[in-house]
């Protein structure tokens, strides 16, 4: 999320070439030293999630930060940068046995695209669904706005695969274009859902810059929703338990807010405005390490959690 008193997003970037497509604040958290972090959803115990490293992550980055390098710089919207990101994310995810989609949408006069990873199993009557923006900026590479949010799903994804996860809900990914113009790639898939498919989604986790440098405590989103407050609750925990602050957000800022106009629950985190936002300086030099693997370590901790039952009711 780019701050909670966001300025307007700025508008869309001609299409500069072709795609190649290969394939604030509501109350504040004090934490407590003796919180431990919560090991079951629902009173059932979630398998163990595996810890991830810089070297899982840290790559990604790298790749989206060369990517825009050989594109003029960024990642935007209706540019061959954001459509190179695209496909780079899709090859990985096809590799290790997701279903990928492209879903198209139109902005500006260009064509913008989601992409949409399900992995084979679960309810699909309860889906948990994980998502980030992966477009930037035209003024810069995007490598913490949001290279990092989308770099930390990637990873979530890669390690149910490896894994080889059998969850109680069906696990869904999704990596949002057009964010940094209005929210665009995310509306236009809430609004594309069926009512059953909507009624299935049990909860939408959000993630928008995870790798600020100078972090203090991290911005858990809660909604106020029954589904939401049990996620919020496990993101606190889990960041508790390792002695790091939280401060609770209401929902806004990013795509968590084109689920809640849905009446979706919604959680997620972010790390806050970083040193450089929307400008060249948003490189990899933007993004501390630690911060990004200890986020993406919270990300992989939680799903593993909330993956492990369905709730006893479905929301109306």
């Amino acid at each position: 999320m780019k701050s909670f008193s966001r300025l307007l997003p700025l508008a869309a970037r001609a299409l500069g070439a072709a795609l190649v497509l290969s394939t604030v604040p509501v109350a504040a958290t004090t934490v407590a030293a003796t919180t431990a972090a919560a090991a079951s959803v629902e009173g059932m115990r979630a398998p163990a999630a595996p810890t991830v490293s810089e070297q899982d992550v840290m790559p990604h980055l790298r790749a989206l930060q060369r990517i825009a390098d050989r594109n003029g710089g960024n990642r935007a919207h209706g540019t061959r940068g954001y459509a190179e990101s695209v496909a780079y994310l899709r090859h990985a995810l096809d590799r290790a046995g997701f279903h990928t989609e492209l879903r198209r949408f139109d902005h500006g006069g260009e064509a913008g695209y989601n992409l949409i990873a399900d992995w084979p199993g679960g309810d699909p009557n309860h889906v948990l669904l994980t998502g980030a923006h992966l477009d930037s900026v035209k003024q810069g590479p995007g490598i913490n706005d949001n290279g990092s949010g989308s770099a930390a799903v990637l990873t979530t994804a890669l390690q149910v695969a490896e894994a080889r996860l059998k969850p109680a809900r069906h696990l869904r990914f999704a990596w949002w274009g057009a964010e940094e113009v209005g929210l665009v790639g995310s509306a236009d898939y809430v609004k594309g859902l069926s009512p059953d498919d909507r009624k299935a989604i049990d909860l939408y986790l959000n993630f928008d810059q995870t790798g600020s440098k100078n972090t203090k405590q991290w911005l858990v989103v809660k909604d106020g929703q029954q589904a939401d407050s049990a996620a919020g609750q496990a993101f606190e925990s889990w960041f508790a338990a390792r002695g790091l602050a939280t401060f609770d957000v209401g929902v806004g800022g990013s795509d968590n807010e084109s689920f809640g106009k849905a009446g979706i629950p919604s959680s997620g985190f972010s790390t806050g405005i970083s040193d450089c936002i929307h400008d060249a300086c948003d490189n990899l030099a933007n993004v501390d390490p630690a911060t990004e693997t200890t986020s993406t370590n919270a990300l992989v901790g939680v799903v593993w959690q909330l993956a492990a039952t369905t709730p006893a009711t479905t929301r109306p």
